[in-house]
């Protein structure tokens, strides 16, 4: 069984990039630093193992994965107590330890989900059925604020339809990724899962090359564009997840106090660095005062710190570039007269990239904290009184991953969540995502479907045989 100690030397470098605790600021470790020629050759060694690997069977496939969950699983504690440091989430609540077990809850369905030939046509005198074929070679560049179970969600479905992967984690975060994959391919052939730490320019060579067959990318919409200029020429099939700012509301017959911590966790999981956080809450004029002040209740109460003291369950801001943008939206919301109901005063003098849960009102839908993703722990609340009018505020903008809709009525809630252009919407929570359940947004926020059977599909490709 690794130790923290044991997980992180597997894994470092002598030198190279430098991986930072945001808790402190500091650099505790380096990641070896890949190189375009580095990619060649794990596009080599990918080309030499993925063929063999598609024509194992289904089952072999998921008995070889099923070892590498045992694996992570047997090494989880390990791969928390990095995932804490690298990332700044903290060990309890739904932090590092959420991540790491994340990591092999996902694998375990990706591993459990069924994806049996369709039959389409079977009419007596035709018969077409559709199979789902290994692609190829996959190529996967992932985000720096959950590394680890991203990476998951990419890797395990390619995996698991017959691909070969080649992954390139976000420069901030590559430890934890690096981690992954040096347990699961202590239960793979050689050459079939590579994780290349480097810069935007390894991302470039890796998105733009002829052997992938599909790129997988969660992270800006800017980069996922990029992307997409940089494959046209291959045709290379595209999943982006590109990040959203979803929007919630709270309908006039909900209780304030029951839903309170369910709005907090929307908003502030992992410091409200997730893509499919609640980042502009609208709230009915009639339970407004109610539901802000047990809001704040709910907010004030919760102890941030570093990651690794089992006491806090919110942590840094893990760029120091994060807490930039996070601060200066708040400040330009004060100074349009917003009302900062919570926080808003960082110690800008302290190690480490701390933010203080935050929650402002007096602002409007044009202010830079309700339009832009804040990506982290400031939340713009607003007021609304036609519900018409509050649909159309929600639809706004070219985001649209998630959304939620909070009522005492679920008949009622999923009459306004139909109205709302996101990928998925919650009733009564917010970002509870489930691996057997479709993830993926529409407009701006990307395109391509994750998890379960969709998901298998999308890192396939049909055949139609007929006959």
């Amino acid at each position: 069984m690794e130790t923290y100690e044991s997980l992180l030397g597997a894994v470092r470098a002598d030198d190279g990039i430098p991986v930072i605790d945001p808790a402190t600021g500091e650099v505790f470790a380096h990641a070896p630093a890949s190189t375009p020629d580095d990619l060649e050759r794990a596009i080599a060694a990918a080309r030499a193992a993925q063929p063999a690997w598609a024509a194992l069977s289904d089952q072999e496939r998921r008995a070889a994965l099923t070892a590498a969950a045992d694996e992570v699983e047997a090494n989880q504690e390990a791969l928390a107590q990095l995932i804490a440091r690298e990332q700044g989430k903290p060990l309890s609540g739904p932090g590092a330890r959420f991540e790491a077990g994340a990591v092999v809850a996902w694998l375990r369905a990706t591993i459990a989900t069924e994806l049996e030939p369709e039959v389409v046509v079977d009419d007596g005198q035709a018969k077409a059925t559709v199979y789902y074929r290994p692609i190829g070679l996959v190529g996967a560049i992932g985000p720096w604020n959950w590394p680890a179970m991203i990476a998951t969600w990419q890797y395990a479905p390619a995996l698991r339809m017959g691909n070969a992967v080649v992954m390139k984690p976000s420069e901030h975060t590559p430890l934890s990724v690096l981690a992954t994959a040096h347990l699961v391919n202590r239960h793979l052939p050689e050459g079939l899962l590579t994780v290349l730490a480097g810069d935007r320019d390894l991302g470039e060579a890796l998105t733009g090359h002829p052997a992938f067959g599909k790129i997988m990318f969660t992270g800006s919409a800017r980069t996922g564009q990029a992307i997409m200029r940089a494959s046209a020429d291959n045709l290379t099939r595209l999943t982006l997840e590109l990040g959203g700012n979803d929007p919630g509301i709270v309908l006039p017959d909900v209780d304030p106090k029951a839903i309170a911590e369910g709005l907090f966790w929307g908003a502030f999981i992992n410091t409200g660095q997730t893509c499919a956080a609640l980042k502009r809450l609208y709230v009915h004029e009639d339970v407004y005062d109610d539901v802000v002040r047990e809001l704040v209740a709910v907010a004030g109460a919760m102890p941030m710190g570093s990651g690794v003291d089992e006491a806090n369950v919110l942590g840094p801001l893990t760029t120091e570039q994060q807490f930039g943008i996070v601060d200066r939206l708040v400040e330009e919301a004060k100074a349009a007269g917003g009302r900062v109901l919570l926080g808003g005063e960082p110690d800008r003098d302290a190690k480490g990239w701390f933010y203080p849960a935050t929650l402002v009102d007096g602002i409007g839908d044009d202010a830079g904290l309700v339009a832009e993703e804040q990506f982290g722990p400031a939340l713009p609340i607003l007021r609304w009184s036609d519900v018409d009018d509050v649909v159309e505020r929600a639809n706004r903008g070219e985001a649209g991953l998630g959304a939620s809709v909070w009522s005492s009525d679920p008949a009622r809630a999923r009459e306004v969540a139909a109205r709302i252009q996101a990928g998925s919407v919650w009733i009564n929570s917010h970002g509870t995502i489930h691996p057997m359940a479709p993830f993926g947004g529409v407009k701006g926020s990307g395109f391509g479907l994750e998890f379960g059977v969709e998901g298998l599909k999308a890192v396939a490709v049909p055949q139609v045989i007929h006959g």
